[in-house]
Order: structure tokens, then sequence, then C-alpha cells
């Protein structure tokens, strides 16, 4: 290439010199679900190209850095330049000019001022310039004074130092470049000499926006299996800044880690600040003289390991080229699906495209979907399971009629969710208004087992949970799917054909009349009935003459009304349920318990009744003097007898109940 002016031919002459370097055009292109896409670029290159340049966008720069690989036949690569980011202040770093003194021809000649030029063959240091009506005249200082000159047309002013032209040509160059920002052009240096007619091919990383998948289906006639038809299509974006002509395109849709690093922008550590130290004390010792020192013992030679030294002399490994990837229709891999376009697709620049990428034909059944319970009409929906051995990736599919008044017409949109190789799916696009049901919730309780515990009975209880789904399917006939809301800890009574985030999901055959479907869970639970008051120290007292009959006796085996409680379970618990002997005896022995209780309360009241007799006949015997003082002691010890036989019953009730209680305590574990 000729030398590059620093501004132009009538100003400046410069000697930098760049290479003229191949472009390589776009060859393929991978687009990721990731946000990213694998750019592949290869073309031939002459043997006198010393470097392969490519432009990007200034936000793929980063990416670049980190993830270009080259390939060159010739075995080597010298590396990769670009312009720095912060090219224009770098290039202008100490130079006497401006990037606003380009301007203009005489603004940057006068900034010029004092740099030695030659206009043709005068010489001299550049005082002024300035523009006129004329045109551009320019005023030196040589060594015999000032002299005026008027440039003519195409007049070169030629820089005498060299060096500083050369770098007012490469500032020029980075003006140029800073022009348009938001690119870069990148230059792979080639080992120079390399043979001519080689193929040279480069791939990098960068983001990219997603590709965007969408899917026709065709699905057939509702109540019968059929197959269905499905065509993906991909919005596809090119951001790359370069024409895609006839380039092999992949669509890959898996979820790979993509991360940013900011290789490109300067970074420029903290540094702590040593301060400048000066002198210290200076201490010195007094010489001594030498000792004598005896000689050192010889020096064992190295064993060296058995191939060490053909180790160390062996030339540095080279580095063996990674395979070509094969490439397919589809090809899958862990996680991950890479759908290669089988024509060449040519996407200019900034265009977007949508493209098909996929056909298949898929099992489908036409059903009815009910989404949890609180709708009245169910979803029409497809179930399609994926037959072919790869992933779909998710996307909105619109569904369309193949057979009968359906054939070619619109019926709805779905969504589709990612789904594995063999995995089916539900897409639900319509609501059948033809179909109604309602849903009735109820629950109950039945004991299942009893067991004796220390002054209670345990009670095992199974709580039932019932779903009844009313529907009326209006004369049509197929399968319904309804999904249950998952109940934690309770177990279902019926199978599930599927478990997830939906709930439990069943399934029922409508055949066109009106049908109660059913479906309940279980789970089991205790409780537990007391025999006696636990707060008691003792459930069995000694005596009795200390308590409360109205507020203690309820406390004790047999005083409440829990042998209604008891003879209520065990009329609810099944012949067979375990504990059950154990309840009826532990019923008949606190019958017993209780009745003998009733008996003392009546002994206690009527002896409570003798002692408050015995109480007035005490104070009237007290009251009295002369013969009716003998007819009141008459009287005393007549009620002090009737206290006493009073008593008596009522210590005999009290051993009886006690006798009887002891039996409800014991096998109630006390």
């Amino acid at each position: 290439m000729t030398a590059r002016r620093a501004f132009t031919a009538l100003l400046l002459a410069t000697t930098a010199l760049t290479a003229q370097a191949a472009e390589l055009p776009v060859r393929g292109v991978t687009l990721s679900s990731a946000g990213l896409a694998q750019i592949e670029r290869g073309g031939m290159v002459a043997a006198d190209d010393p470097a392969i340049t490519f432009r990007a966008p200034l936000a793929d720069v980063d990416d670049i850095l980190r993830s270009l690989v080259v390939a060159d036949p010739a075995g080597r690569v010298e590396g990769l330049r670009l312009p720095a980011q912060d090219l224009a202040a770098e290039a202008f770093r100490g130079l006497p000019a401006r990037p606003e003194d380009f301007a203009s021809r005489a603004t940057l000649l006068n900034a010029l001022r004092g740099q030695r030029v030659a206009v043709g063959e005068t010489e001299g240091r550049i005082a002024e310039a300035s523009e006129g009506k004329d045109g551009l005249r320019l005023t030196l200082l040589s060594a015999t004074g000032l002299r005026s000159i008027e440039l003519r047309e195409a007049q070169e002013v030629r820089l005498l130092d060299a060096a500083l032209a050369a770098r007012l040509a490469r500032a020029a160059e980075a003006l140029a470049e800073t022009r348009s920002a938001d690119t870069r052009q990148l230059a792979v240096a080639l080992r120079p000499g390399a043979p001519a007619g080689r193929e040279v091919a480069l791939t990098y990383v960068a983001g990219a926006p997603l590709w965007k998948p969408s899917w026709r289906l065709s699905v057939p006639e509702f109540g019968a299996a059929g197959e269905a038809r499905l065509m993906g299509w991909a919005v596809v974006e090119n951001h790359t800044g370069s024409d895609w002509d006839g380039i092999r395109l992949s669509l890959v849709s898996g979820e790979a880690a993509a991360f940013r690093q900011a290789l490109y922008s300067p970074v420029l550590l903290p540094r702590p600040e040593l301060p400048i130290l000066g002198s210290g004390p200076v201490e010195v010792q007094a010489d001594t003289g030498g000792r004598p020192v005896p000689p050192p013992p010889p020096a064992a030679a190295p064993i060296a390991p058995p191939g060490a030294l053909a180790r160390m002399a062996a030339p540095a490994a080279v580095a063996e080229a990674a395979p070509a990837a094969a490439q397919a229709t589809a090809a899958a891999s862990l996680g991950r699906v890479a759908f290669t376009l089988a024509d060449p697709v040519t996407i200019q620049a900034g265009q977007t495209a949508n493209v098909p990428f996929l056909y298949a034909r898929l099992p489908a059944e036409r059903v009815w979907w009910v989404q949890g319970l609180g709708g009245r009409h169910p979803l029409q929906a497809v179930r399609l399971r994926n037959t072919t051995p790869h992933a779909l990736p998710g996307g909105l599919a619109t569904v369309f009629g193949s057979g009968g008044a359906e054939a070619g017409g619109f019926l709805g949109d779905a969504e589709l969710r990612g789904l594995p190789a063999g995995e089916a799916r539900l897409l639900a696009f319509a609501r059948d208004q033809g179909v109604q049901y309602s849903v009735a919730q109820r629950g109950s309780s039945v004991p299942i087992a009893v067991a004796l515990r220390r002054g209670a009975v345990q009670v095992t209880q199974q709580l039932v949970h019932t779903v009844t789904l009313a529907v009326d399917p209006g004369g049509a006939r197929g399968t319904l799917v309804l999904d249950l809301p998952a109940r934690r800890g309770e177990t279902p009574r019926f199978t599930p054909v599927a478990e997830g985030d939906f709930g439990q999901r069943v399934e029922a055959r409508l055949e066109g009349a009106p049908t109660n479907l059913e479906w309940a869970w279980q789970r089991e639970t205790t409780q537990q009935i007391p025999l006696w008051d636990a707060a008691l120290a003792e459930p069995l007292p000694p005596a009795w003459r200390d308590l409360s009959l109205d507020r203690d006796m309820a406390r004790l085996p047999g005083g409440t009304d829990r042998l209604e409680a008891l003879r209520t379970l065990l009329e609810r618990l099944p012949p067979t349920a375990p504990g059950r002997a154990a309840l009826a005896t532990l019923v008949e022995d606190f019958g017993a318990a209780r009745r003998a209780l009733d008996t003392f309360r009546t002994a206690a009241r009527a002896h409570a009744a003798d002692e408050a007799a015995l109480s007035r006949a005490r104070r009237a015997f007290e009251d009295r003097t002369g013969p009716e003082r003998e007819a009141a002691r008459s009287a005393l010890n007549a009620a002090s007898l009737a206290a006493g036989r009073s008593g008596a019953e009522a210590d005999r009730a009290w051993t009886a109940w006690r006798g009887l209680a002891e039996r409800v305590v014991t096998r109630g574990g006390g």
C-alpha cells in the first residue's frame, strides 16, 4: 500500500505503511439458546498475506478475545491485533496535535508550529497558517527570516521529522477508526512466508440474540388417536456486523453456562505507595582479619533418572489439532441438540429471518383436560409424544385441524415446553363449552384401631377425603384428563397416571352420557380419650371425706361422661380392628365403676344430710336447759347413730368403687 497522508495530500506526507490484509467471510454460524453465537470464518490466503482481518461489533470484542481459535495449516499464528479501546487517547499522547486540530488544514498546521517542514525546495519551521480567499497561506521561519508561501493545488507540505510524521499517520488512522466507534477491525497475524493457497479458518463465540423457535402443529380429530404433523420455524437475527452469504446455519437448544469478562478494557490495579527514605545511621564493624577455611568436600555428581536427559533434550510436543465436528440434520448430545439446516442461508447484516428447521410426524391424541377443580368447562388439548431421537425446544405452537370440519382451520395457540425424547406432553389450545362438570368434596373419619395407654385410650382414625366430579360430555366420547391437587401427607386410594408440578393426574373414558367420577385420599391420625383426670396425683384416693362431691368426683375413673364416648367408639370400631376386645372389656369395667361411683355419691349425699342433722341437734342440745335439755339429748343421740350408719354405708360404697375402679386403672396402664 502507498504512503498514508497524516491529513490530506495537500498537507503532509507520511511514511507509515500498513499491509493489505484479507477479509475472511463468514462460512458458518451456530446460534445457541444461551444467547451466544459461534461464528466460523474461512477462506484461501495467499503467501504474501501477513494477516487476515475482519470487523466485529465493539460489544463482541471481549468474547472474541476469550474464545478465538485459528486453524492455519502453516502451523503458527503470530497473534491478534486490534486498536486499543481508548485508541484516540493513546494515539495522540505526546503529539502536538489534538483530534480537533484535524478539522481544517490551517488548524492542523498551526498545531504543528515550530516543526520543520519542506514545501518544494523551501525548508523552514512553521510560524503560522491561515485560510484566505485565495487559499491556504503558510508562513515559514528560516535561517534568513520569514517567508510566506501560498500553497498551490496538490502542493505538498512535508514533515522533515520522519518519526513525527509516522506518529501523525497513526493518529490519523486512529481518528478514522474511532469514527466507527461501535465496531472494531481485528487482524490475525500469520507466520510470514507460509505456502500459498492454504485454507485458513477461525472460530469465535460472541453474544447474540436468542433464536426463537415457533411451531405449526396439525392435530387429528377429537376422540381418536392419530398422528400430528409438527413443523418448527426459527426467528434468526444477524447482529454480527457481517453479511451471511450462503452460510451453514445451526440452531442449538440447551442450557450452557455463559459468562462475560472485560478483557478489552484496560485494568489498572491499585498499588501501595512506598515513601522515599532518607539516609539512616551507618553502623560499621571493625575488620578483624580473615580465618583459615578448610577446603569443601568434593561434590557428588547428580544422578539423573533414566530417560531424564532424553526428556530434557526432546523438543516441546506440538498440540494436536482438534478434529472437526461431524455435522448432521439433528445431532443430540448431553443436554444439547443442534439442528443444522440442510440448505445454505443468506441473511444480510441487520436483517431478521424466519426459517424452517424441523418437520416431524408424532403420535397424538385429542383429549379433554381439567386443570384443577375450580372451572366449569374442560380445555381441549392434544397429547403429543416425542418419538424423535432428540429433545424438542420449547416455543409457541399454532394449532390447526387436519380432518372433518376442522381441516385447515385455526384451533388455537398452545405453549410447548421443552420436550425430551420419548416423553409426552399435553398442549391445551381451546376451551370446550359443550362439556360441563362440577366438583364436590367431602371428608369422613373411621376408627380403625385402639390401644390402651396410661390413663387413656389411644384411637387410630382413618381420615378420608373424597372428590367427586359430575361431568356431562354432551354426547361426545373421548378421554378426560384431570389434574388433582396433591394432598400433602395423604395417600391416594387410586393410581395416578403421572405426578408432577400439576399434582396427581388421572384419566377416565367418557362414553357420551353424564357420569360421576370419584377419587379419594386417606391418612391416619391418633387421638386420646382420657379415662380420668391426668392432673390427679392418685386416681384411687384411699379416703373420700376430704373430697368435694361436685368437683372431685367427676375427675375420678368412672366419674365423667367418657363412658358414652367409649361406647360410641366401640360401636363404630370394625369387628376385626386391633384392640377391640380390650376396649370391650374396658367399657364393661368402666360401666361397673361408674355405677359404683353413683352408688357412693348417693350414700355420700345421705351421710352429708345426716351430718347436717347431727350438727343441728348438737346446737339444739347446747341451747336447751331443764326438761327440754333431756329431749334434746335424746334427739342428739339418735342423730349421731344415723350419721354413723350413713357414714359406714358411704365407706362401704367407696371401698366397692375403689375395687371396680382399680380394674379400669389397671387396664388403662395405671
